[in-house]
């Protein structure tokens, strides 16, 4: 799974740039300490009778990849704060893909580097891994369950976004589109209400990837767009939604990673 945060990050004026922690270190100590890091490993250690080998470390939602500050390209159309990439561990039936957790590990990361004004977020949406066959139908996917989090909010934090999935190289997006839109609009939960989609091709991302088309199904080539109102701009909302359209994606037919673009409606230019 991979996570792109865009939007000015001012460093913090008190940070030392020198101090050795990076947007790597920081992910990964917020990993471990929210219980989010699966840390399985062989310890081996002396006993009285010579040397044992056990297994140690605790049991997590993802493996540490990279991370970084860098776009692999110059002009990647808005500017990149930081980006994050974690190893997938297996998903439980009864859970859903754990992105909201992941977004939150992100953003308190990218707090500890400097002050980030998001513009948009960019996922890696591993849905091949997720067992369609054995996941619960929409009304009982596990998404819903936590979606009163967000019940009680300020009404005026309710905002209009643009979502745009992308399966690359492969058009099931665009088959699996109609399907979801259908599902977003019965389901009962106002996190995120689904006012329009779109089929329409577009020339490129509004946002360019900061990895390259080999990293996962690309180029981005098939998308479906998706306009309505999200009930807050944070990351915490927004991984309950890429959680809740993982399920859903592959509910209807998608079995290829997806790229989710997501962005405060009109930030990024692409209508």
């Amino acid at each position: 799974m991979f996570a792109a945060l865009y939007g000015e990050l001012t460093p913090h004026p008190w940070r030392d740039q020198d101090s050795g922690t990076d947007a790597y270190s920081l992910f990964h100590d917020r990993s471990q300490a929210m219980g989010w890091l699966h840390d399985i490993h062989t310890a081996t250690r002396k006993t009285v009778t010579g040397r044992e080998t056990r297994q140690a470390g605790a049991a997590g939602l993802w493996t540490m990849n990279d991370a970084g500050q860098e776009h692999l390209y110059p002009d990647p159309g808005l500017p990149l704060a930081v980006w994050f990439q974690v190893g997938m561990e297996p998903v439980p039936t009864e859970r859903p893909l754990p992105v909201q957790p992941f977004l939150r590990c992100a953003g308190d990361a990218a707090a500890r580097i400097g002050t980030l004004q998001l513009q948009a977020v960019q996922l890696l949406l591993p849905v091949d891994g997720l067992d369609a066959a054995s996941r619960p139908e929409p009304d009982l996917m596990p998404s819903l369950e936590n979606a009163e989090w967000f019940g009680d909010r300020d009404p005026q934090s309710a905002t209009s976004v643009q979502l745009r999935l992308d399966s690359g190289n492969v058009s099931s997006i665009r088959s699996a589109a109609p399907h979801m839109r259908k599902q977003l609009t019965r389901l009962e939960q106002d996190v995120f209400v689904c006012e329009s989609y779109s089929l329409a091709e577009q020339d490129s991302l509004p946002v360019q990837p900061p990895f390259a088309d080999r990293f996962w199904n690309g180029p981005p080539r098939h998308q479906a767009s998706f306009h309505g109102t999200l009930a807050e701009w944070s990351l915490d909302a927004l991984g309950w939604l890429g959680g809740l359209l993982a399920d859903l994606s592959a509910w209807s037919g998608v079995t290829t990673p997806l790229l989710l673009t997501a962005s405060r409606a009109g930030e990024t230019g692409s209508g």
